[in-house]
């Protein structure tokens, strides 16, 4: 006698949940770099902790704030990704981890003033969306 199972999602592999979280970095870094603080907001949740080594907690408010002064103080900053140090982890019914070097740079005096800085994202996913709930921001 014939039996129907349920259908059961399949788990993303690591190598696709890598990629889906590369290509969320990419994109929501090319609101960063394009100084559109609401779209980068976009990819917050709206209970977001940011945790910076620097500035201390922030919650939704406080982060769209602070890159809003940012870009104004520093209209010429931009983020890139740190070649080779994009590592992404599963959290178990919950969404994944994101953790990576990433470089800041932005003229002073008329020459490049570039730093690193390391971070860890929290992605939350819910359907085919996904949104960042916690942000630790540090060596900056």
């Amino acid at each position: 006698m014939p039996t129907t199972a349920a259908v059961v999602p399949k788990p993303a592999t690591q190598d696709e949940l890598y990629q889906q979280v590369a290509k969320l970095d990419a994109e929501m870094f090319a609101a960063f770099n394009a100084h559109d603080a609401d779209k980068l907001m976009s990819y917050f949740a709206p209970n977001v902790e940011f945790y910076h080594d620097k500035g201390g907690l922030s919650n939704f408010a406080q982060t769209k704030e602070g890159f809003a002064r940012l870009f104004a103080q520093s209209p010429d900053i931009t983020r890139t990704l740190v070649p080779g140090t994009l590592e992404v982890y599963a959290v178990k019914d919950y969404g994944a981890m994101h953790i990576a070097t990433q470089r800041f740079c932005h003229v002073e005096n008329g020459r490049d003033d570039c730093g690193n800085s390391k971070f860890v994202m929290v992605w939350q996913q819910q359907g085919d969306s996904w949104k960042i709930t916690r942000v630790v921001s540090y060596d900056h």
